[in-house]
């Protein structure tokens, strides 16, 4: 007989993996991923550590996971914890005295530590979600100690075409989870919670945080598209599961939609409270599946998690036809029209989202009526977690702890 399990994730490797990147589980989609990559590590005999810079504050913490624990550094008092990571990696690869890496799940372009040139590799899993590659992301993907992973095909095909060597592995989401589900975890059906029963639900999952007059996920735009479609078809209502007033560094997206003409009782709100904290994998599931469409269309994505989420729950997007998102939709999805504009902060060029190309796509998603996706559903399948794990993660691991 032969070894009951599974062989590849019983394997045991040897190492001290360190994640520069948010705090595991914290509620963002790298925080998602930070929690995929440390339950992951663990399960394979590594030595993890989570270096924050966005979720832990004032503290040295322990992540507990089924798989054992991993030291949990705090973030900084600079933007990025670019004065601490580099040092409390160093201490603690030190300490472990195992073959060593430092690995980043963020904007590369902010890594300007000097500590840096000393380490012995580092894995950069890099977002590029403008249409040229900013020149500071060009210089760190160069460095002679450092492997571009590349986390969407687009960025794959981008450093391919600069000439810089570089592995793609896609982010991933849990299906087991993340999967068609109409009852919330109190026990309500989505629709009901949203008093949606027989509306068309547009969906919006999107950080709200502006970069001064710019905002990447392009609100402006996507919000004007929805008022016009509105307009045609009252049954229409937009969810925002987002901070819908800007009360961070976002804007005012419901004095937006006021000014659009959009009535009170056409937009729906997530719980400010749960989107704070982190809505449950379950709830958030929920919520893709009672969306008829997700709208998501932005200036670039450098992976863009959402429209994978919405699609593993059958749930078909609207998304951006450059950057990430090109690659990230279903044959049974759209993909929107932009033009271009120019970043003057990273000296690159990303795409504003056409509006008539979006309320043209929601048209189209409008006359499909209120039925799921098996397409979509199959598309979001090759991004499942253990998937990506077994079929990329470990064969690049194994190629370096061995």
């Amino acid at each position: 007989m032969g070894k009951k399990g599974n062989p590849a994730l019983q394997e045991q490797l040897s190492g001290a993996f360190g994640i520069y990147s948010n705090s595991y589980d914290s509620p963002t989609g790298y925080g998602q991923q930070v929690k995929y990559l440390v339950d992951c590590l663990l399960r394979q005999g590594l030595d993890v550590a989570n270096f924050s810079n966005f979720g832990l504050e004032g503290k040295i913490d322990v992540i507990r996971t089924p798989y054992g624990e991993a030291t949990h550094f705090p973030r900084g008092f600079s933007g990025y914890s670019q004065e601490v990571a580099p040092l409390d990696f160093m201490t603690w690869s030190n300490g472990v005295k195992k073959k060593d890496l430092f690995f980043t799940l963020y904007d590369v372009w902010i890594l300007q530590s000097e500590h840096y040139e000393k380490f012995r590799q580092i894995w950069s899993w890099t977002p590029l979600d403008h249409i040229t590659m900013p020149a500071r992301v060009e210089q760190w993907l160069r460095k002679p100690n450092v492997l571009p992973i590349a986390m969407s095909p687009f960025g794959h095909r981008q450093m391919n075409d600069k000439g810089i060597d570089n592995v793609y592995i896609p982010h991933s989401v849990d299906t087991k989870v993340l999967k068609e589900t109409w009852e919330l975890s109190s026990g309500s059906h989505v629709r009901d919670y949203w008093n949606a029963k027989d509306k068309f639900v547009v969906g919006m999952v999107a950080a709200n945080k502006a970069s001064g007059l710019v905002h990447r996920k392009a609100f402006s735009e996507n919000l004007m598209a929805f008022s016009i479609f509105q307009k045609k078809h009252s049954d229409a209502v937009l969810y925002l599961h987002t901070d819908a007033t800007g009360s961070g560094i976002g804007w005012n997206l419901l004095e937006m939609l006021k000014g659009l003409g959009v009535p009170n009782e056409s937009v729906l709100l997530v719980n400010p409270l749960e989107y704070r904290y982190g809505a449950s994998q379950h709830n958030l599931a929920a919520y893709y599946t009672g969306m008829d469409v997700l709208l998501a269309p932005s200036m670039g994505e450098g992976f863009g998690v959402p429209t994978i989420e919405a699609q593993a729950c059958g749930t078909r997007v609207i998304a951006s036809n450059w950057a990430a998102s090109q690659d990230l939709v279903s044959e049974d999805g759209w993909l929107v029209d932009g033009v271009p504009v120019w970043d003057a902060g990273q000296f690159a060029w990303w795409q504003t989202p056409m509006v008539p190309s979006i309320v043209d796509a929601l048209e189209q998603a409008y006359d499909l009526g209120h039925g799921k996706s098996e397409v979509a559903k199959k598309f979001a399948s090759g991004f499942d977690v253990e998937t990506v794990w077994k079929r990329d993660w470990m064969p690049l691991l194994r190629g370096y702890f061995s």
